[in-house]
């Protein structure tokens, strides 16, 4: 029988009367606004989206500023970052650089077809049309280029001083054929 008591006991209290089962429904706690936790988050998420808006339009700016390079000035650049190959154990990789940076120029510049030329076919083009803006440094380019070919097929390695004194023709080539500055 002293089983049968307990279950009649838990029976019995698990089942309460109706009025205490159902609870009415209370209206919403005031959460404090003004808490420092609060303003803390909200001011450090207002200083990290300023951060971030800071640092986006930089970025844009930074890009703007090196988009408005002239084509000479981007040339002129890309002639400096062949620096690096300026050894006589890297004379071949120089000379296929600064040829390439070149003839990307000449195209861009005169609107004529080098990358696809054999040096030869590209001079001997050039006294046949009427460009007479390249025409006028037809002996400058012709000396480059054939040194740029010299270095890339015949294998020649040259001295540091002939490898600088074949970026400083590139150089002036560049420089005299740039975009005159409008006053």
């Amino acid at each position: 029988m002293k089983g049968i008591g307990r279950v009649w006991i838990a029976l019995v209290s698990s089942v309460a009367p109706a009025a205490e089962d159902i609870r009415d429904i209370r209206g919403p706690k005031a959460v404090p606004t003004e808490s420092w936790l609060m303003t803390a988050i909200v001011g450090s998420a207002v200083i990290g989206i300023a951060l971030c808006a800071y640092f986006i339009w930089r970025r844009r700016r930074y890009r703007e500023q090196g988009t408005s390079l002239t084509l000479a000035q981007r040339a002129l650049q890309r002639l400096e970052e062949t620096r690096p190959l300026m050894r006589p154990d890297s004379a071949r990789e120089f000379g296929i650089a600064a040829s390439e940076v070149i003839r990307s120029y000449l195209e861009k510049r005169f609107a004529v077809v080098v990358t696809q030329r054999t040096t030869e076919e590209f001079l001997c083009a050039l006294l046949q049309e009427s460009n007479e803006a390249l025409a006028r440094h037809r002996p400058l380019l012709a000396q480059f280029l054939e040194q740029c070919d010299f270095i890339k097929f015949a294998g020649e390695t040259l001295a540091a001083a002939d490898l600088e004194s074949l970026l400083q023709s590139a150089r002036c080539f560049v420089l005299e054929t740039g975009e005159r500055p409008t006053a």
